[in-house]
């Protein structure tokens, strides 16, 4: 730094800012050199209480659950593992019914073809309050092909007698369950035909898959449990976690797949000693997941297991994951489990190149001054008319509270030409490379526009002249005319709150006026689905389309905390909202004539759970999440 310190003196305000920027990055502050890959690495456990994990690696993100243990379902995202680390959990589902509001255990969240086209479809265990007695299973599914959700509660396949840990067997065109229960002294994994990814066939038999009869499946208790399928060239191979998961010695055991028909337990040939179990450092390695690497040249392990051989069941269970290879007979070599603190290099590809869809709500990006949208051209990107060709940009959390600009029609994202720390670098669309060249900070002021700060340099996403032109380039600035934007959502909007992932709701009523704003479960009804509807600056009027001509305001437009929430006249003082970014892709909701936030009634899941006006108070109650409906 201290080279580039002497020019100091000799430099305007601009050459100094642009002069540290360029002098941190080139000594490595952030990276070696502007938009240098982020580190990936990592070291094992990623995180504590991470039981039970399930991660999928979808469209450039990858989608983590875990069980919490309590009566939320709970997701993580990144487009990096390591990001998994530092991803703000998002709430995607709650429940409060009695008979099953308690106890969420181990998520799976799997696309399948179901009634409407390829779905998320979320299993997981879960019961009543202060027993263990009733757990069962329960399956979500996804409004479209978004992991995140919205999520509508589908069913229980067998509500009435104790199952666990669900997972799908998808072959030959036929779908099947196989989950845990308890016969006797003994906890089994059994296999069952499924007619919809959340109803049995009715006249499916129940077969046994394993039994726990061999010596290091009988620890403390006889258990079975956790079957996850793993097909790899047309073989279909079955992992299960065996013995007590209160020992150090609950460890993973493989079954293949020999026969044609699952339904026939002599199909399944069982490995007589486990694949996976305890080291010296890592203790009851289990309950696992498998998922490939963002280039598809890699297999790779999650799992949890206990850094003591006192931990047991509990929320010490801790994430941890590592690739695996396959031995010269085609079976599934796992190896061991890594040592806590041993550096692991990424999954392979996660520096791309990498064109792809990248799921989540569409906005516009609309220029404050010119009123015109960021569109790409041939070579750079620039502002256009706004048009369906330019409302289909994605704002993807990263880490740190900065986003991705992805476009979704051409599966490319918002860059900086050749990386540059220089005022006026046009920016362009450009394949992911996990540089900070292509992440942005959105800051929102008081009028609800939001400048646009690139995360390597720190300059602005702006016009260049100012100019109103149509085809004028996009670059980044430090001016501050034309660096304002309007982020204008696009389409069926579902509003969830990070709190209960339940949607933002008005009663089903007759009345006029005055319908109340609530939270429920999502359904998928018109009295869930939001329209947003620009007005000036960057504030927004919330339009609901079960009742179109009223906009969500505050009753009597009053300005005290605690003040009602529900539809009023468009016109109305308080129907006017701005939307301000949080760390984690989620959004407050300040009134523009109260300078107060949408915000839960004590923070509740329960459905119908009143929305009225608070302070801005930072916490999960007053975040919502823009989700499209299909």
């Amino acid at each position: 730094m201290r080279n580039c310190m002497k020019t100091f003196s000799q430099l305007a305000i601009i050459t100094l800012i642009l002069a540290v920027t360029a002098c941190s990055i080139n000594e490595g502050k952030h990276a070696e050199k502007a938009g240098a890959p982020q580190k990936g690495s990592f070291t094992n456990p990623l995180f504590p209480n991470g039981a039970d994990p399930w991660l999928e690696y979808w469209d450039g993100n990858y989608y983590l659950t875990t069980t919490t243990w309590t009566s939320e379902l709970v997701m993580r995202k990144s487009p990096t593992l390591a990001g998994l680390v530092s991803a703000v959990p998002i709430n995607v589902w709650s429940a409060t019914e009695a008979q099953r509001c308690c106890n969420f255990w181990a998520f799976e969240f799997h696309r399948l073809q179901g009634p409407n086209g390829y779905r998320w479809y979320m299993m997981y265990t879960a019961g009543q309050d202060g027993t263990l007695d009733h757990q069962h299973l329960n399956v979500l599914e996804s409004a479209g092909d978004d992991p995140m959700g919205p999520y509508e509660y589908k069913g229980a396949m067998m509500p009435d007698v104790w199952n666990i840990d669900g997972n799908y067997l998808q072959l030959k065109d036929k779908l099947y369950l196989i989950y845990s229960q308890w016969q006797g002294d003994e906890q089994r994994n059994l296999i069952a035909e499924m007619d919809t990814p959340w109803s049995l066939k009715a006249d499916t038999k129940h077969v046994v898959l394993t039994r726990p009869v061999l010596e290091w499946e009988v620890s403390e208790r006889k258990v079975t449990e956790g079957a996850e399928i793993l097909q790899h060239k047309g073989r279909t191979f079955m992992t299960y976690s065996g013995s007590f998961c209160d020992t150090p010695d609950y460890k993973l055991g493989l079954l293949e797949l020999v026969g044609d028909d699952p339904m026939v337990a002599a199909n399944w040939h069982k490995s007589e000693t486990p694949v996976f179990e305890r080291t010296e450092t890592v203790f009851g390695p289990g309950h696992n997941g498998f998922f490939t690497s963002p280039d598809g040249t890699e297999d790779w392990l999650v799992y949890h297991a206990n850094a003591l051989e006192t931990e047991g069941c509990g929320a010490s269970r801790s994430l941890r994951a590592q690739k695996f290879t396959w031995h010269d007979d085609g079976t599934p070599n796992f190896g061991k489990p890594i040592t806590p603190g041993v550096i692991v290099a990424p999954p392979s590809g996660e520096d791309g190149p990498l064109e792809t869809i990248v799921q989540g709500q569409t906005y516009s990006l609309v220029n404050a001054t010119s009123q015109k949208c960021l569109d790409v051209g041939p070579s750079f990107a620039l502002q256009a008319q706004c048009a369906a060709s330019n409302n289909d940009w994605v704002l993807d959390s990263t880490t740190e509270g900065f986003y991705r600009l992805a476009k979704r029609d051409s599966r490319q994202f918002l860059d900086l030409a050749q990386c540059k720390a220089k005022e006026g670098v046009n920016t362009q669309l450009s394949p992911w490379h996990n540089n900070y060249c292509q992440q942005w900070q959105l800051k929102t002021a008081d009028d609800g526009l939001v400048t646009i700060i690139n995360r390597a340099t720190g300059l602005n996403l702006s016009l260049a002249n100012c100019s109103s032109d149509l085809g004028q380039a996009v670059q980044q600035n430090t001016n501050t005319e034309c660096q304002q934007w309007r982020l204008q959502p696009t389409g069926d909007v579902a509003i969830l709150s990070q709190q209960s992932g339940k949607a933002l709701s008005i009663e089903l009523s007759p009345a006029k006026f005055a319908r109340n704003v609530e939270q429920s479960a999502w359904t998928n009804n018109t009295n869930q689905i939001w329209q947003m509807t620009a007005t000036e600056f960057g504030f927004m009027q919330l339009k609901n389309k079960n009742a179109a001509e009223l906009c969500v305001g505050i009753a009597e437009n009053a300005v005290v905390p605690g003040a009602n929430v529900e539809l009023q006249q468009c016109t109305a003082p308080t129907a006017q909202w701005r939307m301000q970014p949080v760390n984690g892709g989620g959004f407050n909701f300040i009134n523009r004539y109260s300078k107060q936030a949408l915000n839960f009634a004590n923070c509740g899941l329960a459905q119908g759970t009143n929305i009225a006006q608070a302070p801005v108070l930072n916490n999960n109650c007053q975040v919502f999440h823009l989700r499209a409906t299909k």
